[in-house]
């Protein structure tokens, strides 16, 4: 199992960060340098079909080692890591025996990742976590999913007697982007079902998550000589602040929590000429979902009416939708999931994303895609941490799955 170990640290070593401004497919080219080494990586060990194209998406096989026929099962994986966060010159950091206490990341800085703050730790006494230095993320969202995918593969490899019907292996860049499946092809793929390893915490295991769409405000104002702007001026940095008043208050991340959506300013710029913010906006409700849709173009057609039109100008788009519509009529595939992690001793969590994966759009592709833990927590910035057992367990339960599946008939 050191294995899933030695390959997570070669992988976080290579800077994969996507951007959401390049306009590029991928997005960065450090992803499609590594998409080719892993193409590479995925050759020697011993898959087969091995590929990878210019938008830097791998896929692979394993050939069945049975006479009867099964379902062809796919493990999925992303390989960028989020831009919320510098991922360039990762340097993770063990912590043996974890004791329960607080964790100095990094001294000369003073940062620390609590237990007070971060509860969860308290759940990995005894273990091996392994941190960032506190000066980037640390890769596990979700290069620790790709090591354990693909050192269950390795071992399938190494182990012919383990019997398996052909398994499918795809590596997708620019997930952290909202990207990840616009290229993707899912009758290339030839999977029946699939499984992204993009989840948190042991035993997670997803089949809801949250409808999305983005949302760009644009405000233009006027700029005039402040000593004679009486009814001239038009502040667009102020009227950005009534478009923030006339959204919920609460209905924000820090606010909200379970099936409970929200409205998400991730970035604000702007001078009196013009002011441009940035949204996200999720809820699992459809229904909820269009509400809080329909909320911005209100505003929009309000602001524009006091201020004058193309005062705001929104540009908004649906990112993915909830993939339970499309897993209710396969449950058994959450069922393959879940009793491979209670006969892996891992209690199932079973819960909604409060987030979306790669498998949300593949899912309304027409490859169903429930979402299984690859052991991380606190994505996306300097707390990130795994542990070393979470990862292990998560190559087991992908071999268990590969077992659960050479048992059923091809529907």
């Amino acid at each position: 199992m050191s294995k899933v170990i030695n390959r997570f640290l070669d992988y976080v070593k290579v800077e994969t960060t996507s951007d959401p401004r390049s306009g590029k497919h991928p997005s960065t080219s450090t992803q499609l340098d590594f998409a080719k080494k892993l193409a590479e990586e995925l050759q020697s060990i011993g898959l087969t079909d091995v590929t990878v194209n210019e938008k830097a998406y791998v896929m692979a096989a394993l050939p069945s080692n049975i006479e009867k026929e099964v379902p062809v099962v796919g493990f999925v994986a992303h390989m960028d890591t989020s831009s919320d966060f510098s991922g360039k010159n990762i340097r993770p950091q063990f912590v043996e025996d974890y004791n329960g206490e607080k964790i100095i990341l990094n001294e000369a800085q003073n940062i620390v990742l609590e237990p007070e703050v971060f509860p969860e730790l308290l759940k990995y006494k005894g273990q091996t976590i392994i941190t960032t230095d506190g000066t980037t993320l640390l890769g596990a969202d979700d290069k620790a999913g790709l090591s354990e995918i693909v050192t269950a593969m390795e071992y399938l490899v190494l182990h012919p007697e383990i019997p398996h019907g052909e398994i499918k292996v795809a590596v997708t860049p620019d997930e952290e982007i909202g990207e990840g499946a616009d290229f993707f092809d899912v009758s290339e793929f030839g999977a029946d079902f699939a499984y992204t390893l993009d989840g948190g915490e042991i035993g997670e295991l997803e089949y809801e998550n949250f409808n999305a769409a983005s949302a760009k405000v644009k405000i233009n104002g006027r700029i005039v000589h402040p000593g004679f702007a009486k009814n001239k001026m038009k502040n667009s940095m102020l009227i950005a602040q009534q478009f923030l008043s006339m959204l919920p208050a609460n209905e924000v991340p820090q606010h909200t929590v379970g099936f409970e959506g929200f409205y998400h300013l991730m970035e604000i710029s702007g001078k009196v000429e013009e002011t441009n913010m940035e949204f996200i906006i999720r809820d699992h409700n459809h229904q909820l979902f269009e509400k809080r849709k329909a909320l911005f173009e209100s505003i929009v057609t309000h602001l524009n009416k006091q201020h004058g039109e193309n005062t705001v100008i929104l540009d908004m788009k649906d990112q993915y939708y909830n993939m339970l519509e499309k897993i209710k009529p396969v449950m058994y595939v959450v069922d393959i999931a879940k009793d491979a992690m209670v006969e892996c001793g891992v209690k199932p969590k079973i819960k909604a994303i409060r987030g979306g994966t790669d498998g949300a759009r593949l899912s309304y592709m027409g490859l169903p895609c429930p979402n299984v833990f690859a052991g991380g927590h606190n994505f996306h910035g300097k707390y990130e941490f795994v542990p070393v057992e979470s990862m292990e367990k998560a190559v087991e339960v992908i071999l268990k799955i590969v077992e659960k599946v050479q048992n059923i008939k091809k529907q």
